[in-house]
């Protein structure tokens, strides 16, 4: 074996412990929550050092902020599915595709927005971004629902409607203070979002 072919191998050797220690982390998170993942058990579970996730990741928070990301790429895929043909039915769709998401993966949608930096350090700015590009998805049937108003404002609107859907959705699956029940979720939410447009002048039938 050449000194390529070895390099190439140790490559490869490299991506797959990679990949493995993401899919380790995100099981996890995904059925015990953020609050269960501890760099020794991703590493025990791995076959590999801690010093190896550190190696790879840069530290534990690096490891949970790739799971992250993949959450939130997962979501926006979710999302940008919903056919935008008609305004309402758009806002709608998403409204119900984000239920979906989350009731598919609550703990991972959960470590998405509770992961907290060590040391107080500030959040990624890709990641705050590729959530605001999520959450800005309903800019645009607001934009074709509301064409006289300011441009500003519906771009505010957009984040409050969907930060509103997100609270309606964590709160309804959270399991020690259910603000509504899980099997009427679905409803209220499509409900909260036929009044909402309706207290801003859009009709069920726009």
């Amino acid at each position: 074996m050449n000194i390529v072919q070895d390099e190439s191998r140790r490559d490869r050797k490299k991506l797959q412990r990679r990949a493995l220690l993401i899919e380790i982390a995100r099981r996890y998170i995904a059925s015990k929550g953020l609050i269960s993942l501890r760099v020794r058990d991703v590493a025990e579970a791995a076959g590999c050092s801690i010093g190896s996730v550190y190696n790879e990741f840069g530290d534990f928070d690096g490891l949970i902020l790739t799971v992250n990301r993949e959450t939130v790429q997962a979501l926006t895929a979710r999302l940008k599915a919903i056919p935008a043909g008609d305004p309402l039915r758009q806002l709608h769709g998403l409204a119900d595709a984000y239920l979906g998401f989350a009731t598919e993966h609550a703990n991972l949608l959960r470590a998405l927005f509770e992961h907290r930096m060590e040391d107080d350090r500030p959040f990624p700015d890709d990641i705050l971004a590729m959530v605001m590009d999520a959450f800005a998805l309903m800019h645009a049937p607001l934009v074709r629902l509301l064409p006289d108003r300011d441009p500003d404002d519906v771009a505010l609107l957009s984040r409050m409607m969907f930060s509103a859907v997100h609270g309606i959705i964590s709160l309804g699956l959270e399991e020690r203070m259910v603000a509504v029940p899980p099997e009427m979720l679905r409803e209220r939410l499509a409900e909260f979002v036929d009044t909402h447009l309706a207290g801003l002048g859009v009709s069920r039938s726009a």
